[in-house]
């Protein structure tokens, strides 16, 4: 039998790819050279049990509905997750002609580092890969004519930019939704997104895959009693049943963290968290710390020191935190808008006057060196904050090593003293409260193993409000506040003595 030529070849190729249009897990054992030697794929024989109940039931709901597919997924960690968003990628895009799309993560990083690189890894293995084209942003028909119209596009998710989920329609033909590591990802994009599911007549599937790292939002509501719950096909995927996890590691997991503990439920059972996973300061330490009443013990030694935080931006607020000791109880905050430096400085002055305080703690960066270096002008116990700076170690209930800058170390002193600390109660009859400020920012673990506490910027990103309350609370333990103390009660030379100055606060070492 003679070969067949490259157009005919072609051809056939484009009528197998149709033949599995309403096959997923056929198309994913045609398409890959699963135990092929000589390939990666040679030690594997498929997807795993999971796996094939995803891609089994998008088969049943694509030949048994007309709405549409929406199949939410959460994992623990090594469960093959990636693997299968590469897959469901090539099947939906490959066996439809003019099939559109769109792919996300939570992070711009995780697309590209993560998502787009399973994909192309599996776009290598593919059998038709030759007959489409992949970028860094996008997987397109290589028929110049059709590549504008079949194509899915990997778009990082903005709140301020959402034409690529607000436009994604294609009446008539099939449309693609990915949501990768889907937790993270803000409601808004969400909400967006269900604008695609209008179209009539058209093959929608919308997919949703994460470890459940939040307590709240749109991916949270799909599963269980969720608000969405009724509209979504739920599984959760225990790390531990799965082929190729790290068993070892799992046991291990298991054994350091207690099988019912929330590291265990969110990295290995796909459960959600009793309290935000991902939250720096849970939700059960702020409450047992406002549940504490301030007495007359949290005052006795203890000098009053000031925290501010210096709004950068319109909507954010300059805050003036007053603590003693356990005690930020007693003394409520002092919040404002739309300041000037100058107007700010004053305020922190008068509280400096009307608390007795040793020293106010400054946050430095952006305008708020402005407030600082006019405090200093008015001789005024001063200290300033750099967020960015690098941990220094100064508090000696929490070592600086771990942290990535001084930001994320203070907030490690604050969790240390909401152990015993007082702060005042949850106002339901506010806008905002310090318990929801303290709960809001995430943190990761870098390369390094350091804790990096996530940013006012990506919070404002994501929806939340900006911490101000918080940061100025965290501010006042930049260092231990009775060094202040000593200092303060042997300065006979108030002229001379510089109480900011490093080398005072930190004399150099006799040799």
């Amino acid at each position: 039998m003679n070969e067949l030529s490259e157009a005919e070849y072609d051809v056939q190729l484009l009528e197998e790819l149709g033949s599995y249009a309403y096959d997923p897990l056929g198309f994913v054992m045609w398409a890959f050279p699963w135990g092929e030697a000589g390939t990666e794929l040679e030690h594997f024989t498929g997807p795993d049990d999971w796996q094939r109940w995803v891609l089994t039931s998008i088969r049943d709901r694509i030949l048994t509905t007309d709405e549409a597919i929406r199949i939410a997924v959460t994992s623990g960690h090594g469960v093959g997750k990636s693997a299968l968003v590469a897959w469901l990628v090539w099947y939906a895009f490959s066996t439809f002609p003019d099939t559109r799309g769109v792919v996300t993560a939570n992070t711009e990083n995780q697309l590209k580092t993560k998502t787009f690189v399973e994909i192309s890894k599996w776009g290598r293995l593919f059998i038709a890969r030759k007959m489409f084209q992949i970028t860094a942003t996008a997987i397109f028909s290589r028929d110049e004519s059709r590549a504008k119209e079949w194509r899915i596009d990997l778009v990082p998710w903005s709140e301020k930019n959402t034409e690529a989920f607000a436009g994604l329609h294609n009446t008539g033909k099939r449309i693609l939704i990915i949501f990768d590591e889907a937790s993270a990802i803000a409601d808004a994009i969400w909400e967006v997104t269900e604008g695609a599911l209008t179209d009539a007549n058209t093959e929608i599937m919308w997919f949703a895959f994460g470890n459940p790292t939040r307590n709240q939002g749109r991916f949270r509501e799909c599963f269980d009693s969720g608000k969405f719950a009724h509209r979504w096909l739920t599984r959760a995927v225990d790390s531990g049943t799965v082929k190729i996890t790290n068993k070892k590691q799992i046991a291990q997991w298991v054994k350091d963290y207690g099988e019912d503990s929330d590291f265990c439920r969110v990295r290995i059972f796909g459960r959600f968290p009793r309290e935000d996973a991902q939250s720096f300061i849970s939700l059960e330490v702020c409450r047992e710390a406002a549940e504490r009443a301030a007495g007359p013990i949290s005052h006795n030694h203890a000098p009053m020191v000031l925290g501010v935080d210096v709004a950068r931006f319109g909507d954010d607020a300059s805050v003036i935190y007053p603590r003693k000791g356990r005690d930020a109880q007693t003394y409520p905050p002092l919040i404002f808008r739309g300041l000037t430096t100058t107007q700010l400085t004053s305020h922190v002055m008068s509280a400096m006057d009307k608390y007795s305080a040793s020293v106010c703690f400054v946050d430095g960066g952006g305008v708020g060196g402005g407030v600082v270096d006019q405090l200093r002008a008015m001789s005024v116990n001063v200290v300033e904050v750099q967020f960015g700076s690098s941990p220094d170690g100064m508090n000696p209930e929490d070592s600086g090593n771990k942290y990535q800058n001084k930001r994320a170390e203070i907030w490690g002193a604050l969790r240390l003293w909401l152990q015993t600390g007082f702060i005042p109660k949850d106002d339901k009859g506010s806008e905002q409260s310090l318990i929801d400020e303290l709960v809001a920012p995430t943190y990761t673990i870098n390369a390094k193993d350091k804790i990096v506490l996530e940013s006012k910027e990506m919070m404002k990103r994501r929806g939340a409000a900006s911490p101000d309350m918080a940061d100025a609370l965290a501010c006042t333990f930049a260092m231990p506040a009775q060094l202040f103390e000593e200092y303060t009660e042997v300065d006979s030379e108030p002229d001379i003595y510089e109480p900011y100055a490093m080398e005072n606060i930190y004399p150099a070492p006799q040799v």
